[in-house]
């Protein structure tokens, strides 16, 4: 089936406003047939920008906040206009969206599914937002994300990195331009294989709820395919900010390698906790023990600090990339906030524009309109190279970085080092692969 055929099936189904039976060869046909959640009527446009302020994941979200402030900025008109400059498409004007000057709301989801949905829940139905973003958690990701298709607006999730949110869990309404477990794992696996070989026994610690849970079976099958054997998978809570009693078993475990499943502050604590009991100075089964932290930030290299040094792990796009839309992210970002940005910022930033994008490409607000002009949605320019929105589960497609923590950083900004990047189709795969079985994407939600 096209992506025509597709888009106008999700339309045909969702019920928007008395189309049964109608031809409906346009996106704008769906957009002009009725009504639908938070339609704006006068001058102004309002998004919802829905992060962590508090919680274990709180220097994401302030980064993700600091990125949407200049999202709005450039769209508005202000500033440079970063990478909408660097961007393949060129509908964007700096007016707005449509003309519409836009304004934007905040909250904090705590990293807390519960605090999340309430928090977008009153921004859709008080404020009036037409669109919700942001996250720092798969597990309000998938909240929200559900939120959203009950509501009828459109979620361009933030950090999200489990498999099951474009997976299992994916909805019509929600899109993610991050990249998740799985290619974490098929990009990574090839570098620890030719660092550390073969025969390797790996420890996994990790955290508990879904992002934990598929970063954990990506990269154990990931290592596993290549001869590693894993001797054990042990959770640990999202709350938990001492990870002694997790780190001690490892050392009689005979695992000569410890992944570490963990994000944020949890990896901070949970890496300081693995080097203070000396895992980084063993041999154990006559190879030196080593440390993966398969979803890498340089938030968490700072946090971090000198423990990261020759430490493996993937990242979804760092600031030292040397194209022109990273170029002009960081030099917007920098001149603004004085620092450069992390993948949580170029992540959140890039889904602020593509939204803009697909409103300003479809001539319309409407949520179906919007799905329209995402599914299938190739462009460049906005950090990661040649990118594809795939229509049959909405995640984005692109290459993926391997970096390391650096032995002789130059500043408390320069801790990684991309090792490699590794091309989108070494990470991409079929839209029903095990790991994303389940789930229907369904009909697109207008709220009409």
């Amino acid at each position: 089936m096209s992506k025509s055929e597709v888009s106008r099936r999700r339309v045909l189904k969702s019920g928007a406003a008395g189309t049964a039976g109608l031809a409906l060869p346009t996106i704008f046909t769906a957009s002009s047939a009725a009504a639908f959640t938070n339609e704006p009527t006068g001058g102004t446009v309002t998004l919802g920008f829905n992060v962590p302020q508090t919680g274990p994941y709180a220097d994401e979200g302030a980064d993700e906040l600091r990125a949407y402030q200049l999202a709005v900025e450039h769209l508005n008109g202000g500033g440079d206009g970063g990478m909408m400059n660097t961007f393949s498409s060129k509908v964007l004007q700096g007016n707005g969206i449509l003309g519409k000057k836009i304004e934007f709301v905040t909250g904090d989801t705590q990293t807390k599914s519960d605090a999340a949905r309430a928090s977008a829940k009153s921004m859709i139905e008080k404020d009036g937002a037409v669109m919700i973003t942001g996250g720092s958690s798969s597990g309000v990701a998938i909240a929200v994300q559900g939120l959203c298709q009950e509501a009828g607006v459109i979620f361009m999730a933030g950090l999200t990195h489990s498999n099951d949110t474009t997976g299992k869990d994916k909805k019509a309404n929600g899109f993610r331009h991050f990249f998740n477990g799985y290619m974490s794992g098929a990009a990574l696996a090839p570098v620890l294989k030719n660092l550390y070989g073969t025969d390797r026994t790996a420890y996994h610690l990790t955290a508990d709820y879904t992002w934990g849970w598929t970063q954990e079976e990506s990269i154990a099958a990931a290592t596993e395919s290549l001869g590693w054997q894993t001797t054990n998978k042990v959770r640990t809570p999202l709350a938990a900010t001492d990870f002694s009693s997790y780190i001690a078993p490892v050392l009689n475990s005979g695992a000569d390698v410890l992944v570490l499943n963990h994000y944020g502050g949890n990896m901070v604590n949970s890496l300081t906790n693995a080097v203070q009991f000396g895992l980084r100075d063993k041999v154990v089964n006559g190879k030196n023990f080593e440390i993966v932290v398969p979803l890498y930030s340089r938030l968490m290299a700072k946090g971090a600090g000198a423990n990261v040094k020759g430490i493996h792990g993937s990242t979804n796009w760092h600031w030292t990339l040397q194209d022109e839309g990273s170029k002009a992210f960081v030099r917007s970002f920098g001149t603004k906030y004085g620092f450069p940005p992390s993948q949580a910022a170029h992540t959140v930033y890039c889904q602020t524009l593509l939204y803009a994008d697909a409103v300003a490409r479809a001539g319309s607000f409407n949520p179906c309109a919007v799905v329209e002009a995402l599914e299938g949605y190739e462009f460049d320019g906005l950090g990661n190279g040649p990118t594809l929105y795939r229509a049959e589960d909405h995640q984005c497609f692109k290459d993926v970085l391997v970096v390391r923590g650096k032995e002789n950083p130059t500043s408390e900004f320069d801790l990684l080092e991309v090792v490699e990047v590794t091309p989108a189709a070494q990470v991409s795969y079929a839209p029903d692969h095990p790991m994303f079985a389940g789930g229907d994407l369904g009909a697109c939600n207008s709220g009409a």
